[in-house]
């Protein structure tokens, strides 16, 4: 669970916020939490969000615009925040798309 801890910090979110993005309901949650670890489908997110994480400090300018970004409703997600739009491989794929076109000044 200490990827979940720093992934935690990473994005600035509280435990029940990222424990929801990963699917994880609060007892699931407790119970992760005495195993120390987490199953397949979950740590694929995790790694994702990491990995979008990234991402957006890069195109973004650093850490701080990273985590806003990522947490605030984008019209380009209909609304949803890019974290929530990218619960699947596929929407994570789109918001990758959309931070490069950021990056490079591409207006969509």
């Amino acid at each position: 669970m200490a990827e979940f801890r720093t992934t935690r910090e990473l994005l600035g979110l509280n435990e029940e916020r990222l424990a929801a993005l990963l699917g994880m309901s609060r007892a699931t949650l407790h119970r992760r939490k005495k195993t120390g670890h987490l199953d397949r489908a979950e740590s694929d997110r995790l790694v994702r969000f990491v990995r979008l994480f990234s991402r957006a400090a890069t195109a973004l300018g650093g850490a701080d615009g990273a985590r806003s970004w990522l947490v605030s409703p984008a019209v380009a997600f209909h609304g949803e925040c890019p974290l929530d739009f990218a619960n699947t491989e596929i929407g994570a794929r789109e918001v990758e798309a959309l931070l490069g076109r950021l990056q490079h000044g591409v207006f969509s």
